[in-house]
């Protein structure tokens, strides 16, 4: 892929897995259990902090998360504006490594986790002292940004669609969610025998105000149902812009490339909650998020009007706010 990047690191305890971020920014995001991210930029341009953590002022110092029990969290709305930590404890930017500890979660089911932001053209060292699983979703940048934390209960929880096309988002890198300078990253949870990424929709054209040109990587976890393994199926059409057409079978570890076409619908096999991770960027000068959905599809956004979204949502974590009032089907960010 041109523009994104993702790795996954399995790693055994105590482990310690060294990373160049060389000319991509990254964000480092548990899936399963908890690490120390260690950050060294190398010589260079002084980061840029964005707009937006200027106009925070003091909130650049979330206190630290407390762990969330079974049921907690369930009552009140995410915060609109989330809060991130632009250096390590006790630090002050460019005094030396950045250091960050992540508290992560049990399993990408059981809720919403904290996580890193990299700059580009530095150095990163993740350790995990228990072990567990880890993805690096990147991007090919310009700009360097300061390293920083986010933490779980900043980042957006939504519920979208109804019936059986009811999905939840955790927007923990969305445009309008974290800044960044070209990556943008979202997290769908989809109860078993539910279509997700439905109408098809795409971005692969650059129209202003109308749809953004985006390379997507999709990596799936599918919950097991006992001692079967979880499955599902992700489809991509050709667009008058490119030619990709799949229909491919996904497992947990699976990722789907997609440089181009309409994508959807990710489909949830009965008894087998899907997850998957969204990994998004491209050459446009803005960073945002507009798509278009498939013409002879986007009729079934109607259908949801009087449904109601699946009692099973949301899947445990911070508590999930309703989605706004639909925009146009040709931009709606419908994951």
């Amino acid at each position: 892929m041109e523009w994104t990047r993702l790795m996954v690191l399995d790693l055994e305890p105590g482990e310690v897995y060294a990373h160049a971020c060389g000319e991509c920014e990254w964000i480092v995001l548990p899936l399963s259990g908890a690490c120390q991210v260690r950050c060294r930029a190398l010589p260079g341009p002084a980061p840029q902090t964005p707009a937006r953590l200027k106009e925070r002022g003091s909130a650049l110092n979330p206190a630290p998360r407390p762990p969330v029990g079974p049921g907690e969290g369930q009552g009140g709305p995410i915060p609109a504006s989330p809060a991130f930590e632009a250096r390590g404890p006790g630090q002050s930017p460019g005094s030396g490594p950045e250091e960050f500890q992540l508290l992560g979660r049990d399993g990408v089911f059981s809720g919403v986790t904290d996580f890193v932001y990299l700059p580009r053209d530095a150095d990163a060292e993740i350790r995990s002292a228990a072990g567990g699983r880890f993805a690096l979703v990147g991007a090919r940048c310009e700009r360097r940004l300061p390293a920083r934390y986010g933490p779980a209960e900043a980042v957006p929880v939504e519920l979208r669609g109804a019936g059986h096309c009811s999905r939840q988002v955790n927007n923990f890198a969305a445009a309008d969610a974290f800044p960044a300078d070209r990556l943008i990253a979202v997290e769908v949870l989809t109860p078993g025998g539910n279509w997700s990424s439905y109408p098809p929709h795409k971005h692969d054209e650059h129209h202003p105000g109308e749809e953004s040109r985006l390379e997507e990587i999709y990596y799936f976890e599918i919950a097991p149902h006992g001692d079967t393994p979880g499955l599902g199926y992700q489809r991509v059409t050709p667009s008058p812009a490119g030619k990709t057409d799949i229909l491919n079978e996904v497992r947990t570890g699976d990722a789907v490339l997609i440089p181009d076409g309409w994508h959807g619908p990710s489909i949830a096999a009965p008894g087998h909650d899907m997850y998957y991770l969204n990994v998004m960027a491209g050459p446009g000068a803005t960073r945002e998020w507009l798509i278009r959905d498939h013409p002879d599809h986007g009729w079934i956004r109607g259908s949801w009007d009087g449904q109601d979204i699946d009692p099973r949502l949301p899947f445990p974590g911070p508590p999930a706010s309703p989605a706004p009032t639909p925009a146009p089907p040709r931009t709606e960010d419908h994951r």
